[in-house]
C-alpha cells in the first residue's frame, strides 16, 4: 500500500478538549498538503475554512455516548447546518449491554434522519468495551438503521482502541458493502496496514504523519 492511497483513506482527527482554533486551522491545512480523505473535529470547531476536496467530519455523542437520542441528532442536525460531511455518533453502549437493540437500532436511526444521504453517518461502537457476541449486535443495529460505516473507537476509553480481530469481525458482520473504521491507537504504518488488511476502508487517526512516513510514494 502507498502512500498516496493509505493517505485517502484517514479521516485526520484533532479531539483533544484542549484543542484550539488555531490547532484546527493546521491540521486543516496539514491535511489539505497530505491528502488525506477528511478532517475530524468537536462540533465547537465548526464550520472550517476547509478546501473542496478535503471532507470535514464531527463527532456527536461524545466521547461517552451517554446522551438521548434527541440530543445526537441535534447535535448531528447543528453540526451538519454547520458545514460537516459526515458524523461520527457514539453509540450509548448501555444499550448494547443490556441487550436492548431494537432501542440502539431507534437511536442510530434518529441520528440519520438528521443526517440524510449524501451526508455520511459513521457509528462508533467502543469495540474494546465489548464482547464478540455485543460487537456482532451493534454491528447488525448500525447497518439495519442505515448508517453508512460502523467504527472501532473513540480513542478516549480506558478498554482501549482499534483491534485488527475486531475490524475483521465488523467486516464479516456488515459484509463488502458498507465501511469499516478503524480508529484508536494507530500511530504507525504497520499498525494502519494491518487494520486495512483485516478489512477496514477508513482510519481514524492523529498520528497522519509518522502513518505516512512509513509508507513508499
Amino acid at each position: 500500500m502507498n502512500r498516496t492511497d493509505v493517505a485517502r483513506m484517514i479521516d485526520y482527527t484533532l479531539l483533544k478538549p484542549e484543542a484550539t482554533s488555531a490547532d484546527v486551522a493546521a491540521l486543516v491545512a496539514q491535511g489539505a498538503e497530505l491528502g488525506t480523505y477528511s478532517v475530524c473535529v468537536s462540533p465547537s470547531m465548526l464550520p472550517l475554512d476547509a478546501p473542496e476536496a478535503l471532507k470535514v467530519a464531527c463527532v456527536v455523542g461524545f466521547p461517552s455516548g451517554a446522551v438521548k437520542p434527541e440530543i445526537k441528532a441535534a447535535e448531528a442536525a447543528r453540526a451538519v447546518a454547520d458545514g460537516a460531511d459526515e458524523i461520527d455518533m457514539v453509540i450509548d453502549l448501555a444499550l448494547v449491554k443490556e441487550g436492548r437493540v431494537d432501542d440502539l437500532e431507534a437511536e442510530i436511526r434518529a441520528v440519520r434522519d438528521a443526517v440524510p444521504a449524501p451526508r455520511v453517518l459513521k457509528v462508533i461502537i467502543e469495540s474494546a468495551a465489548l464482547t464478540d457476541d455485543e460487537i456482532v449486535a451493534a454491528c447488525r443495529a448500525s447497518q439495519a438503521a442505515g448508517a453508512d460505516f460502523v467504527k472501532t473507537s473513540t480513542g478516549f476509553h480506558p478498554a482501549g482502541g482499534a483491534s485488527a480481530h475486531a475490524v475483521a469481525l465488523m467486516r464479516a458482520t456488515v459484509g463488502p458493502d458498507m465501511g469499516v473504521k478503524a480508529s484508536g491507537g494507530i500511530r504507525d504504518a504497520q499498525a494502519a496496514v494491518a487494520m486495512i488488511e483485516a478489512g477496514a476502508s477508513r482510519l481514524g487517526v492523529s498520528a497522519t504523519v509518522a502513518i505516512l512516513d512509513g509508507l513508499e510514494d
